[in-house]
């Protein structure tokens, strides 16, 4: 295997050598090994091409994206112009994090200790809501699909279906 080969499947995570693979059997019996390499590497390219070009229109909507959100919600040297004011929704702003995921852990101490029993369902209801709100908040999704079968299983408990 090549470097141009190595890289290729680098970028392209094998995709080029996948299809070359694919349609090796379509291949002419009597073409020509030079052909066949010909061949193969316009079509290893092809692949890096189309592929640099979907990572590039990615990256293009990621930016555009972001300056959307820039234009709508502001930045933080935006609000440093309004003095102590900005200063202090900048720091409401960076303390939003950590008082949702430190409120969010003293509900789940009071709740799963039992001082807080009795609770209807709809407030049940509404601590789970919360709860999966602030971790994916603060754990994103991969956090949260190594969580649920976890929580899945402890709601089938606690409903006692075992």
């Amino acid at each position: 295997m090549s470097l141009l080969d190595k890289v290729g499947d680098l970028l392209t995570g094998g995709l080029g050598k996948t299809i070359v693979d694919g349609i090796q059997a379509y291949f002419p019996p009597d073409m020509p090994p030079e052909q066949k390499a010909r061949l193969e590497l316009a079509i290893k390219e092809q692949t890096l091409q189309k592929t640099q070009l979907l990572h590039q229109a990615a990256q293009e909507e990621r930016a555009e994206f972001n300056q959307r959100i820039r234009d709508m919600e502001g930045t933080a040297s935006d609000l440093k112009r309004f003095g102590w004011i900005g200063s202090l929704l900048i720091f409401l702003r960076g303390c939003q994090r950590p008082v949702w995921g430190y409120m969010t852990l003293y509900m789940d101490v009071m709740w799963f200790s039992g001082k807080w029993s009795g609770m209807t369902t709809q407030q049940e209801s509404a601590m789970w809501i919360v709860n999966l709100l602030v971790l994916f908040f603060l754990f994103g999704e991969r956090g949260m699909k190594n969580v649920m079968p976890l929580i899945n299983r402890f709601l089938s408990i606690k409903r006692g279906q075992s």
